[in-house]
């Protein structure tokens, strides 16, 4: 099979679809691997280390979409990329439809098919693809929070570990899956007084136990929100419902009560957002104010670390596109956790949830 690799063209994404090493497992097993030229820049990839891995570079887009059959990108397909999608091709990559509809009609009337890397699941039932990236983008959360804290940037001027005499800052994490715990961890790394906020009572136990105690827990509510996040001084929100749009679980009243400088970063933008006045924003112009307080909403928050981020995606990718590559069918047909993932086929939704979110069949 002709396994293409595309240069990410969403603002400052570095990351990059494959790593020499997944290519050189492609190509020793007689798969072709096209990958756009400087593709692998952005990570710490030369050209030349791709070809030493036994792939062809190619300098155009076009050329690239058109020859490959297996398309393995890092982030959902943009407006310019729109029209390099074609029946007969397969597209393997973060999707996030429930939060695009121009995404979702394009790959429809396409007649491509999607599959989406947050929707595969392992045989425990877990998200292996979306793990990694929630990983980095759960500690990549509190650093870009802290930063936006320093009162030159228009935050309270309070550090995260308070020193003798002094309060540490307040950090309220909404949401306990891989993103929360993450977050939490670095949290609790830098000094940070926790409160995580879950509907689950059982991974909630599950936190205080692998945080010995070191952080606080509410059970998930409108009022338990609204009452820890007056005194807040960082909120991560990391809500997921898999395929869905994330539920609004911040209003903007709760916004109005919190402390002048606070800041609030959501993690769930990429599927909506799970605070009411959330809205994208880029590397280029990460945030924004409401109510005095600072809203950091990038969807591609891995992107800024992408020395790390691509070769932890990759690692969970790759045995994916390996067995893709053998054929897409039978791949799909003899793994039903990469079939999860299936986001569009033949011009249909293949998920109910994002359906939904979307207002669509």
């Amino acid at each position: 099979m002709r396994i293409a690799v595309p240069t990410e063209v969403k603002d400052n994404e570095n990351r990059v679809g494959l790593t020499p090493a997944g290519v050189l497992q492609l190509t020793r097993r007689g798969h072709d691997v096209l990958v756009q030229a400087s593709a692998g820049v952005g990570s710490g990839i030369t050209d030349e280390d791709y070809v030493l891995a036994g792939a062809s570079i190619i300098s155009d887009p076009d050329q690239l979409w058109a020859e490959g059959e297996l398309v393995v990108k890092v982030k959902e397909p943009i407006a310019e990329e729109f029209g390099r999608l074609r029946s007969g091709l397969t597209l393997f990559t973060y999707l996030h439809l429930a939060a695009s509809r121009a995404c979702a009609d394009a790959l429809l009337s396409s007649g491509t098919r999607a599959i989406a890397y947050e929707g595969v699941r392992d045989r425990d039932g877990r998200l292996p693809l979306l793990a990694p990236m929630s990983e980095i983008a759960g500690r990549l959360s509190v650093i870009v929070g802290t930063y936006n804290l320093l009162r030159p940037f228009g935050g309270r001027g309070i550090q995260p570990g308070g020193v003798a005499g002094t309060s540490p800052a307040r950090t309220v994490v909404i949401g306990a899956g891989v993103a929360g715990e993450h977050a939490a961890a670095n949290a609790i790394g830098l000094g940070s007084a926790v409160t995580m906020i879950d509907v689950s009572l059982p991974r909630l136990r599950e936190m205080e136990r692998q945080f010995a105690g070191r952080i606080s827990t509410a059970v998930s509510s409108p009022y338990e929100i609204e009452r820890l996040l007056e005194d807040a001084d960082l909120v991560i929100g990391s809500a997921l419902v898999p395929g869905a749009g994330a539920p609004k679980l911040v209003t903007n009243e709760m916004v109005r009560g919190m402390r002048e400088g606070s800041v609030l970063v959501d993690i769930a933008i990429d599927q909506g957002g799970c605070f009411e006045d959330s809205r994208v924003t880029t590397h280029s112009n990460p945030t924004f104010r409401v109510h005095g307080s600072t809203f950091y909403c990038v969807a591609n928050m891995p992107g800024a670390v992408p020395v790390s981020s691509t070769t932890a995606l990759t690692n969970a990718t790759t045995p994916y596109v390996l067995a893709l590559a053998s054929g897409v069918e039978r791949a799909l047909e003899s793994n039903t956790g990469l079939r999860e993932g299936l986001a569009v086929e033949d011009g249909r939704l293949m998920h109910s949830a994002t359906a939904d979110s979307l207002g669509m069949a």
